[in-house]
Parts: C-alpha cells; sequence; structure tokens
C-alpha cells in the first residue's frame, strides 16, 4: 500500500508534491474557457457567468446571461438572470465572509450571497471612477483594487465599512502590462499597495506616493504576490519565471519557461512552488528550479488555498498540495522512520505474524513520536479507508505508550468526522484538515448555515460541544421568511418546539427578524418566552410597544432599563401622551421626575401641571429662583431681583391653587414682600447688603445703619412681635456702640424683656461702665449678682448673692473669682452665715 501512495507523488527537489481528485463535477455542459469564474476560498462556491469579451456559440442557452454560483462539488446554488445595468461586467470575486462581488465598468459593484440574493448594500467608487470607467480589477479576501482607462487605482480597503480611496496617480500614459495587491496586513505600513509593471520595472503605489523600484527585470508580462507576502512571482516577456522578495532588494530564483506566451495563470502553491498555466499544460516550479508538468485536456481554473491549490476543470475539482512531512516520513519509499515502522506493525498485526512485536520492541523510546506522526498524517488525507488504516495504527501504537495524551487522537478524529461529512459531494465543502484549522469551526458552522443545511450545523455543534443557539437562531428565522403563508400561532408552535431544545436562547432576536419582515404579532408573540428583559424591551420599543415595554422594564428592576425605555418614549409619544404614561407608572414617574430635575426643569414644570400637582411646579419655581440668587451676577444690584420676584410670584400663585398647601403659599407671598422691601432698601441707602437676609437681619441692619423708620416699618409689616423686636434692636445698638441711643431705648417704656439683654449687650461688646446703668434695674437678685460677678465687681455681686439666699449661687460665684482669695474668703464667709441661718 505505501508504494502505491508515493508512487503518485511529483518531485519537486527535496520535496513531494501530490494532486488528489475531490470531485467528480455534478454539472451537467459547463465549459470553463466561454465563462468568467470566481471561486471562493475554503471549498467555497464556484460564480461563473458567460464571458462576453469571448465568441462563443449560444447552443440552446439563452441570449440573456445568467450568472449561476454552485458548489465546489458542482451542484447547482442558485441562478440569476443577469440584467444589472453599469456597463460590462469586469470581474467577478468572493470575499472571506462568501460574498460574491460583481464589479461594473462604472465602478458600482453588487454583492450577492451564496444564494444568489441581492444584497442591499451596493459600493460605488465614486464620480471620477464612473467617468473613467473600469478596466480591471483583484478582489481579495477582504478588499479590492480596480484600475481604470485613465490608469488610475482606486481601491475599498476594508469591505466591511467599504470607503472607497483614490491612490496615489503613477501618472501613466499606457497600460501597465499587469498589476499584483500586497494585501494591508503583509505591508511595514499597515497600508494597501499596488505593483505596477511598467516598461523594464515596477511601481509600487499606495495612497500617499508612487515609488519606481528601479529594477529592470521586464517587462513584466504577469506578478503573483506569495501568501505570505514575501515574495513576488514574476513572468517576464521572454519567459523567465524570476522569483524577487516584494521590496525587491533580493533575487531567489529564476527559470527559464521557454514559453512566448505568458500564461493565462500565474500563483503560488503554499511557499515552495509556483503554478503556471497555459492552454493544455500546467507548470510547477520549485525554488531550486525543478519542475513538474501536468497535461490537461480541459481548461482548468486555479483556486489558491492556505495549503495548495485546488484545481477545477469541467470535469473534476483536484486538490495539489505538499506532501504533509507526517506522511512523507510513513509512505516514502524506504522510510525507516518510526511512523513508518508503526504502520507496518499494524500491516503484520492484521497478518497475526509476530513481527508486529518486533517493530514495536526497536522504536519504544520513538513510539510517542509515531503515533503522533500516524495521527497527523491521518488529518492530512482525504480517502477514507487510509484515514482508518493510519488512526488504527495510531491507535495500536498507543496502546503500548503509557502516558500519550488521549486528547490528541480524540480531537483528530472529531475534526475528521466533520470534514469527512462536509465534503460529501452534497455539501461540497472540500477542505483540508490546514484550511479547517486556520478557518476555524464556528465560521464553518456558519457556513453551513447559510446553505440552509441546519441540521448538519446542528449535529456537528452538538458533536463538537458548541452552542446550538447560533444554528437554532438562522433556522427559526429562515423557516420565518420561508412560510410566509402559515398563521402566526402555527409557525410559533412550529418556533417554539425546536427554540426549546435550548435553554437560555434568544428569543428576542428571533423576534426582530419576524418583526423586520412585517409580522409584528408573531414577534410580540415569540417576546413573550424571552425571559431577559434587556433583550426583550429594546425590540418592544422598536416595534411600537411602548406600554408593554415600560412595565417590562419596570419589572426587570433595572433602572438603567427602565431609564431606556423612558427617553424612547420620551422622543416618540407628544408630551401629553407621555406624561399620561409617566403618571400611572409610579417607579417610572420617579425616575422621570429625578432625571428631569436635574437637567431638564421645564419639561418638569410642564409634567406637573399635566397631571394636577401644582405644587411639584411651584417647587421648581423656587429652586429656581434660589438658583438665581447664587448667581453672582444677579446679587450685584437690586434692579436684577426682578426676575426672581417673578418665579416666586408664579410658586405662589401655585401652591394657592389648593387648600392642603396654604402654609407654603402664604411663606412664598411672605418671601416675595420680604425681597421688594430688601430691594427697596438697598435702592434708598445704595448698600447692597439686604437681598436674601432673614426678616431679624433686615432689622438688625437698618437698625445698625440708624434707619428706625425703616426698622420699624419691616416690623409692622411683618408683625414681628415686640420681645423679638426688643432683642434685635438691643444687640443692633450695642453693635453699633450707639451707647445714647441704647439708653434712650431702655427708658421709652419699660422693655417686654427685662433688662439682662441691655446688660448682656453691654457686656459682649466690652462696655461693662454701660452695663451697670442696667444691672440696677435687676429686679432678681440671681440676674444682679451673675452680672456684677461678670464685670468684676465683687462686693456687689456679693451683697446681691446674699439677698438672693443662694448657697449654690454663692459657690458658683466663688468659683468665678477662683484666683481671688479675698473674695473667696468673703464667699465662704456668707455662704457659712446663710448655713447658720438655716440652722437656726
Amino acid at each position: 500500500m505505501s508504494v502505491s501512495v508515493a508512487a503518485e507523488w511529483s518531485v519537486l527537489h527535496n520535496r513531494f508534491y501530490r494532486k488528489q481528485e475531490i470531485y467528480t463535477m455534478c454539472w451537467q455542459r459547463v465549459d470553463l474557457s466561454r465563462h468568467k469564474v470566481a471561486c471562493a476560498y475554503f471549498g467555497g462556491p464556484i460564480a461563473i457567468i458567460r464571458d462576453d469579451s469571448k465568441i462563443v456559440q449560444l447552443r440552446a442557452e439563452s441570449a440573456r446571461p445568467k450568472l449561476l454560483i454552485f458548489s465546489s462539488s458542482g451542484v447547482l446554488l442558485s441562478s440569476i438572470v443577469w440584467d444589472r445595468p453599469g456597463g460590462r461586467l469586469i470581474a467577478l470575486g468572493w470575499t472571506s465572509k462568501e460574498i460574491l462581488l460583481c464589479v461594473m465598468q462604472d465602478g458600482n459593484i453588487f454583492q450577492y450571497n451564496t444564494q444568489g440574493k441581492l444584497l442591499e448594500q451596493q459600493i460605488s467608487l465614486g464620480k471620477e471612477c464612473w467617468e473613467q470607467g473600469v478596466v480591471d480589477c483583484v478582489i481579495w479576501g477582504t478588499g479590492l483594487v480596480c484600475l481604470t482607462e485613465a490608469n488610475q487605482l482606486f481601491c475599498v480597503p476594508d469591505l466591511t465599512s467599504p470607503q472607497p480611496l483614490k491612490l496615489a496617480d503613477p501618472n501613466l500614459e499606457e497600460p501597465p502590462h499587469c498589476f499584483a495587491v500586497i494585501e494591508p496586513q503583509f505591508t511595514l505600513s499597515g497600508h494597501l499597495e499596488v505593483l505596477l509593471a511598467v516598461g523594464d520595472s515596477v511601481l509600487m503605489v499606495d495612497a500617499d506616493s508612487v515609488q519606481d523600484q528601479a529594477v529592470s527585470i521586464g517587462p513584466v508580462q504577469k506578478m503573483a504576490v506569495s501568501p505570505n507576502g514575501n515574495f513576488l512571482a514574476c513572468f517576464t516577456h521572454d519567459g523567465r519565471l524570476l522569483v524577487v522578495s516584494t521590496d525587491f532588494s533580493k533575487n531567489l530564483s529564476e527559470f527559464n519557461t521557454e514559453s512566448a506566451l505568458p500564461p493565462d495563470q500565474l500563483l503560488w502553491c503554499g511557499l515552495d512552488s509556483v503554478l503556471l498555466y497555459w492552454e493544455e499544460t500546467l507548470l510547477m516550479v520549485g525554488p531550486y528550479g525543478d519542475f513538474v508538468k501536468y497535461p490537461y485536456e480541459e481548461p482548468i481554473v486555479l483556486i489558491p488555498e492556505c495549503d495548495g491549490v485546488r484545481i477545477l476543470s469541467n470535469s473534476y475539482m483536484e486538490f495539489l498540495q505538499r506532501v504533509p512531512d507526517s506522511t512523507v516520513s510513513i509512505f516514502s519509499i524506504g522510510s525507516t522512520s518510526p511512523a513508518a515502522m508503526l504502520y507496518d506493525a499494524l500491516d503484520h498485526f492484521d497478518k497475526r505474524s509476530a513481527k508486529a512485536d518486533e517493530n514495536i520492541r526497536l522504536m519504544s523510546t520513538s513510539l510517542p513520536e509515531a503515533v503522533e506522526s500516524c495521527i497527523d498524517a491521518a488529518g492530512h488525507e482525504f480517502d477514507l479507508s487510509l484515514q482508518c488504516t493510519l488512526l488504527r495504527a495510531a491507535a495500536y501504537g498507543r496502546a503500548f505508550c503509557s502516558h500519550f495524551p488521549r486528547d490528541c487522537f480524540r480531537e483528530m478524529c472529531k475534526a475528521l468526522r466533520v470534514l469527512n461529512e462536509v465534503r460529501k459531494s452534497d455539501i461540497g465543502i472540500p477542505l483540508s484538515i490546514q484550511q479547517y484549522k486556520v478557518l476555524t469551526v464556528e465560521e464553518l458552522i456558519a457556513r453551513i448555515m447559510k446553505a440552509f443545511r441546519h441540521l448538519l450545523a446542528l449535529q456537528i455543534s452538538g458533536y463538537l460541544g458548541l452552542s446550538k443557539e447560533p444554528v437554532l437562531i438562522h433556522w427559526a428565522c429562515s423557516k420565518i421568511t420561508a412560510a410566509s403563508a402559515v398563521p402566526d400561532e402555527i409557525l410559533l408552535d412550529m418556533l417554539i418546539e425546536k427554540l426549546k431544545l435550548c435553554p437560555g436562547i434568544s428569543y428576542a432576536a428571533v423576534a426582530a427578524h419576524a418583526y423586520q419582515d412585517g409580522r409584528g404579532k408573531l414577534a410580540a408573540l415569540l417576546l413573550d418566552f424571552e425571559p431577559r428583559s434587556a433583550e426583550q424591551v429594546p425590540l418592544l420599543t422598536s416595534m411600537g410597544e411602548d406600554e408593554r415595554a415600560l412595565v417590562k422594564a419596570i419589572e426587570s428592576g433595572d433602572t438603567d432599563l427602565v431609564y431606556f425605555t423612558i427617553f424612547h418614549i420620551w422622543h416618540q409619544k407628544s408630551a401629553l401622551e407621555f406624561f399620561q404614561m409617566m403618571q400611572a407608572k409610579p417607579l417610572a414617574r420617579d425616575l422621570f421626575t429625578a432625571y428631569a430635575r436635574q437637567n431638564e426643569p421645564e419639561l418638569l414644570k410642564s409634567f406637573y401641571l399635566s397631571v394636577g400637582q401644582p405644587q411639584g411646579a411651584a417647587e421648581i419655581f423656587l429652586k429656581e429662583s434660589w438658583e438665581q440668587a447664587q448667581n453672582a451676577g444677579a446679587r450685584q444690584g437690586s434692579p436684577l431681583q426682578g426676575p426672581r420676584l417673578k418665579l416666586i410670584d408664579q410658586a405662589q400663585e401655585l401652591y394657592a391653587q389648593t387648600k392642603d398647601h396654604n402654609f407654603e403659599a402664604k411663606s412664598a407671598e411672605e418671601h416675595a414682600k420680604l425681597l421688594r422691601a430688601q430691594q427697596e432698601l438697598e435702592a434708598s441707602t445704595g448698600q447692597p447688603i439686604f437681598i436674601d437676609s432673614s426678616v431679624s437681619d433686615t432689622i438688625r441692619t437698618c437698625i445698625v445703619l440708624g434707619n428706625s423708620r425703616a426698622a420699624q416699618k419691616i416690623r409692622t409689616d411683618f408683625k414681628v412681635p415686640d420681645k423679638r423686636f426688643y432683642w434685635l434692636k438691643v444687640f443692633a445698638l450695642a453693635n453699633a456702640k450707639n451707647w445714647d441711643a441704647l439708653e434712650k431705648f431702655s427708658k421709652e417704656r419699660k422693655s417686654p424683656i427685662g433688662y439682662k439683654p441691655f446688660v448682656e449687650a453691654c457686656i459682649d461688646e466690652g462696655e461693662n461702665q454701660e452695663a451697670l446703668k442696667y444691672i440696677v434695674k435687676l429686679s432678681d437678685p440671681h440676674d444682679r449678682a451673675e452680672a456684677y460677678a461678670r464685670v468684676g465687681m465683687v462686693k456687689e455681686a456679693a451683697e446681691a448673692a446674699s439677698q438672693a439666699k443662694d448657697g449654690e449661687l454663692l459657690g458658683r460665684l466663688k468659683l468665678t473669682f477662683g484666683q481671688n482669695t479675698a473674695a473667696a474668703a468673703l464667699f465662704d464667709t456668707l455662704r457659712d452665715r446663710l448655713s447658720l441661718q438655716g440652722g437656726s
């Protein structure tokens, strides 16, 4: 068996290559030579359309061209009658997301999915490109570059956010012989670079500059950049194949093809060889000048992959790749590697030969390496029987390894089961193990879903332990679109039956699709099954179900979600509808008022007035009045108080509308009245010291300024009690040091507060002599004794204390004169005398 496997390989120096047939194409009567062909990477679909630049016999075909999309095995996926405007179709190409780009002569780009559906997003390269007309285009996984008839370059570096960009002007009078693209991920600058073959040299063009590489290798008629972006294969006019570094600093190899005609296709097979295709001949050239020729009677299309090249012909799909090292170690003729010995040991084991044990013993130390090689080689095989044989060899060897990791074998088995399933001709995704790893299983499942193979995608997800949610959601959305005639209730039961298989699935995502498809009732029914309010509420708002969205948001207890709903309703509803909705939901109302109080006071006023709560609006007016009071500009003069008075008056009117707020209404009225009085006082005195002071402070300030009439008016207007007025005037006169006025005031009539405040006011101002005038008027001996003590008069204090006949008072006074021994003795004597009188 090993000899037959290796016999099919081709040798380039010390490297082996093999070409395997993957499919016999399922299509009928397809001639690639008569069509433009675009093949997606990673075993993706094939798009073909009749090439209108070639004279062909229509046979029985319609005169109107059709864009056909096939799987890699030739199964027809979609057929589209081609009637796009925009002139000739210049290029077809697939993106890394399996979106088919159709580049038109006028610079417009149409996008189709694998099912032939025209996507809504249309890309235009702009007016200038439209005026010049596109003549050539290069499309790669994430972008494209177009060359116009005016020899200008336009590009879209990132197709996920298509922003057309004009590159620097190369100033060419004639079209370049050819051009190639170095993708942004392979350049030092991180920006797209285009190589133009002009004359004998090559120009490097990017968005900002044009650089002549100053090389004399041309004219170059074909160019191809290596998969890693480091090397450039060039076919010159004299039939040479040159491989140079992309910065043209190194010339790595040269090969004479002895062909005067340039190849129809030039591309890399991995990083070790270059493929050139002429009609009926495929030439593979290695790095050391070795070559292999493959004859072809049918036209072929070469499709580069990360680990080789797929070869598409009218009848077959083949895969040309470098033979993996693990496979070489097992199947190369005469190999004595541990892996080859293990494979041979399995053969002897199957024949019940004792040599199997001999082989195992010979490689006991290298057995883990042999097992690993067999597992790896199995992964690289497309043939099922060979996969099984290699895995059996690995399993046989693993039985003699005590510490070989089990995961390696198990993961390879899983990967091969998935790969074998998707490689079947009805699926038509011929991935190699390396492509599978690069693509990732998640992307593979996504591609299977796009092909509407949901059962297979679900089975793969379950088998690999991945979430089934993306598959079920995609299936449900597809079902909704396809079952447009099915009643909502019946379709709902069909969807729920499947969706409930995945606990925690996002019903909101399916509901969103239903709503976009115009099935609002179905969307509402699906949302009843969504347990996560954060997904439920936004969709309800987008559907116009504002009331329901607000209820769900409140039930969630998430204030952020409630605010989100409030803001949405605020901008969608009329003010009256919005206010009514807020008033009906206490939590929403409280959150709204808290926000509006800080950010939208005018709106909050309107809300309170609309819902019959004038006191709420009044509070906002008072708050605004207070905020104006804090404004430094508003405090600079009385004339600026007008707006504040208006606000306070409005608050008073609102409070007065309800009997329950009579106190607040009266307070607001008194506040405005005081502010007006203070405004008049500031105007008359010319001193900005009255505004926003209290009634007491206003009276005190008037007295200090000697304006007794104004003080008396404030007293009368605001009904200040006599006792309070007396207190204010006594301390104000004392503070003003107007002792004559204070004495006169004390004699006007009997003081309603007594004369103790007079004494305290004088003492506080340090005027003990003035205090004596009023101490004698104190009727209470306790007060008189303490007052004399405060002014330092020991004898008088002692006499007053003795009149009071209070031993405790005498004790306190003794402490007051603690440093004065004579005073202390006097108070002791009086206390002793008082004690004797009490005892007798």
